[in-house]
């Protein structure tokens, strides 16, 4: 640990709070990067493509859902702005939905392509993908960071799979990588303060813009906030009395810790930052933690044996337990929860359960339950298809 780490640390065990140092050795770039790897495997695809032809379920459903979506339509007109202006609650909202919307539709488009074998699905995303490129040239406003983490996890996850599996050309290809480097990079890398979901998602996208940019540097910095922030986000037994923080934060006292976990007092295992704010934006963090945690895997340097799987794993279970229907304890942020955690466990019950084999048993009825898992229409988008019991 470098020696300002250790200072940070010894400041807060003298105000009795432990503070997660930068974990090492998992948070460096994989010496030679794999391709298709942003979430989603070659390995996945085939997976999937071979279900879908098969007329497996639930596969093919999902890819029924998914080709009946607005995100699939070959008709698609891409709505690009130069700026993009995106502040609290969607207000103003000049083309913030949009981006978002195209970027899902580039991914979209790129999975029908791969399982449909149809150049004009391909020839689709390169279209979304080529028009934004070609234009935008910053986002403003107050949720910008966020915004741009959002649509910054669709777009690598499409231009992976049209750059490393279609063969009919993508002359601009350069370019948008270009606009993922100078445009969408300098937004998210440095991290943010706010609520934990903003910084997972921001590191989901700089990780994935990493990969696609072939960028050891950017990978190393993003993998290591993600890493500190995902330890702040879930809590363990393991991590002591009180959760662990983001020693930038300057989260010194109890009294601020219980404040940034939404009033929360109680720490449980499995408990997230934001449980007690709503179960959708925590939804959006463990979203982003087993997104980052697959991308890890299909990189060689696998985050689900980690601390980070344990926190995932527990964090869908907890969540899971309350989305089915139990009654919330009056520890439990006071009693009341507002549910509502979206279609995210696809990908880490898959991985902690099928993989590892962990029983999950509330998360695997939340996750049956709810397929095929469609899109959040942020960053979320048919992870039954993807990742729904792949051994890959």
């Amino acid at each position: 640990m470098r020696r300002t780490g250790l200072l940070a640390a010894a400041a807060a065990l003298v105000v009795g709070v432990l503070v997660w140092p930068s974990a090492p050795g998992a948070d460096a770039a994989p010496a030679t990067f794999t391709h298709p790897g942003v979430a989603v495997s070659k390995g996945q695809l085939d997976f999937a493509r071979s279900k879908v032809l098969a007329g497996a379920q639930p596969w093919k459903g999902a890819y029924d859902q998914m080709m009946a979506s607005r995100y699939a339509g070959l008709n698609r007109t891409p709505k690009p702005r130069a700026v993009v202006e995106c502040g609290s609650y969607s207000n103003p909202n000049y083309g913030c939905t949009d981006e978002r919307e195209d970027a899902i539709a580039a991914y979209t488009n790129a999975l029908a392509w791969y399982i449909t074998r149809d150049a004009r699905y391909a020839q689709k995303s390169i279209q979304l993908m080529d028009a934004w490129s070609a234009v935008i040239t910053d986002h403003t406003n107050s949720n910008a960071p966020l915004q741009t983490g959002w649509a910054g996890s669709s777009w690598p996850k499409a231009a992976e799979i049209i750059k490393y599996t279609y063969t009919g050309g993508w002359p601009n290809s350069a370019r948008f990588a270009t606009m993922l480097r100078n445009v969408y990079l300098p937004e998210i890398i440095n991290g943010s303060h706010s609520n934990g979901n903003w910084e997972l998602s921001m590191m989901e996208a700089a990780i994935g813009i990493s990969v696609f940019l072939e960028d050891r540097a950017s990978y190393d910095k993003a993998m290591a906030k993600f890493r500190t922030r995902t330890a702040a986000y879930v809590y363990l037994e393991s991590d002591g009395a009180l959760p662990k923080t983001v020693p930038s934060q300057n989260l010194d006292t109890r009294e601020k810790i219980v404040k940034y976990w939404q009033g929360q007092s109680t720490f449980v295992t499995g408990l997230t930052q934001e449980t007690c704010r709503d179960f959708t934006h925590t939804g959006y963090g463990i979203s982003a933690i087993s997104h980052v945690a697959e991308t890890s895997r299909i990189q060689g340097q696998d985050l689900y044996g980690t601390d980070v799987g344990e926190r995932l794993r527990h964090a869908l279970g907890f969540q899971a337990k309350y989305e089915l229907g139990t009654a919330a304890p009056t520890w439990l942020c006071g009693g009341s929860l507002h549910l509502g955690l979206g279609p995210v466990t696809e990908v880490g019950y898959n991985a902690m359960h099928n993989r590892l084999g962990h029983a999950m048993t509330n998360t695997e009825t939340l996750t049956k339950r709810n397929r095929p898992a469609g899109s959040n229409n942020l960053f979320v988008a048919w992870e039954t298809l993807t990742h729904g019991d792949s051994p890959s």
